[in-house]
C-alpha cells in the first residue's frame, strides 16, 4: 500500500487526481485538515511522510514544497510549470521516446507537461528528432481549449447563471507572446526559436485542439514520410496517429473530453500542411498525464485507471 499526498487538492487538477485515486486499491490518499492545509510545517510533515506527493500548486508554492522534502524516498509529481525545464526532473511525456520513459521510471522527480505544450511537443519533437524539420524553423501554433483549463475562477465565470456576454464567443489570450508554456515547448521540442503561440479559450468545458501549420517546403521529407514518423514514434501509450480525426470538413475540439489519450493527424496539400493534436486539457493535458506517470512509477499497465 502506497500513501499519496496531494498538495493543492482544492484546485481543478488536484480534485481530478483525487477522484481518480479513490478507485485505486493499492493507494491510500492522506490529506491535511482545512485549517492546516497552508501551514508550512504541517505540509513539511505530510510531504516527508508520504510515498508519493502530487504538487497541484502555483509555481512558487511548488518550489517551496520541493524544498521541504528531506526524505529521499519521496516521489514528487509536479503539475505546475515550475520544474518542466529543470533537467533534474523527468519530463512526464513517456510516449516521446524510450529515453523519456526510462527517466520517468528511474526518477523521483517528475514534471507533468503543460496542456498546450503537450500538443505542440507531440507534433514537433518527433520531426526535429528525425531530422524532418530544421531545429531553426520558425513555428507558429494555434491552440483551442475548453474553459476548465483556466481553473476554478474561469469555470465559475463561464458557468455563471447570468454571465457576461464576452464568454459567449471564443477569446484569444497570451497576447504578449509570453505564455508560461512557451519555454517547455522550445526546450522539450529541441527547437531554437520560440513559436508564435495563439491560445484560444472557448465556451465548452474540456477538450483541446492544437494545430501547427507548415509549408511543405519547410519539411525535408514528403508528407507520407511525416505520417510514418508519427506512426513509428507513437506505437505504445496514450498517443496514437490516426489517418483522419475530421468530421467531414471539420475537426471538433471537444470529442476527447473525458479521455486520457491523444490523437495525432496530418492534413493539407502539396504546398501547405497542418499538424494536429486533439486531446482533453484535463486528461493527457493535466490530471490524466499525472496519473499516467503515477502508473509508471507503480509499474501498473498504461491504461490502469485511465480513460482511453
Amino acid at each position: 500500500m502506497k500513501t499519496v499526498f496531494i498538495d493543492g487538492k482544492e484546485g481543478t487538477t488536484g480534485l481530478r487526481i483525487f477522484e481518480r485515486l479513490e478507485n485505486y486499491k493499492d493507494i491510500k490518499v492522506i490529506s491535511l485538515p482545512e485549517e492546516t492545509r497552508k501551514d508550512r510545517e504541517a505540509r513539511r510533515e505530510m510531504l516527508n511522510s508520504c510515498d508519493i506527493a502530487f504538487l497541484c500548486l502555483p509555481d512558487a508554492a511548488a518550489k517551496e514544497s520541493v524544498s521541504l522534502v528531506e526524505n529521499e524516498n519521496v516521489i514528487i509529481i509536479d503539475t505546475s510549470t515550475a520544474h518542466r525545464c529543470d533537467g533534474s526532473f523527468a519530463y512526464g511525456f513517456p510516449e516521446l521516446s524510450e529515453k523519456h520513459l526510462e527517466k520517468i521510471q528511474s526518477s523521483k522527480r517528475i514534471a507533468v507537461p503543460g496542456c498546450h505544450a503537450s500538443g505542440f511537443i507531440a507534433l514537433v519533437e518527433p520531426l526535429v528528432a528525425n531530422a524532418a524539420v530544421d531545429k531553426n524553423t520558425l513555428f507558429s501554433c494555434h491552440s483551442l481549449t475548453g474553459y476548465s483549463g483556466g481553473g476554478k475562477k474561469m469555470i465559475a465565470d463561464y458557468e455563471a447563471f447570468e454571465r457576461e456576454k464576452k464568454y459567449d464567443a471564443p477569446r484569444q489570450y497570451g497576447l504578449t507572446q509570453e505564455h508560461k508554456h512557451i519555454p517547455e515547448m522550445v526546450k522539450i521540442s529541441g527547437i531554437e526559436n520560440a513559436p508564435v503561440f495563439c491560445p484560444i479559450v472557448a465556451d465548452y468545458y474540456s477538450g483541446m485542439l492544437v494545430t501547427v501549420p507548415l509549408f511543405a517546403s519547410q519539411l525535408k521529407y514528403p508528407v507520407e514520410e511525416i505520417k510514418n514518423i508519427y506512426k513509428n514514434t507513437y506505437k505504445n501509450g496514450l498517443v496514437r496517429f490516426t489517418d483522419s480525426m475530421a468530421d467531414g470538413a471539420f475537426i471538433d475540439s471537444n470529442i476527447m473530453s473525458g479521455n486520457d489519450a491523444m490523437e495525432i493527424s496530418v492534413y493539407g496539400n502539396e504546398e501547405r500542411i497542418i499538424l494536429t493534436a486533439r486531446y482533453d486539457n484535463l486528461g493527457k493535458g493535466a490530471s490524466g498525464a499525472a496519473v499516467e506517470c503515477l502508473n509508471i512509477k507503480l509499474n501498473n499497465e498504461w491504461d490502469y485507471h485511465l480513460n482511453v
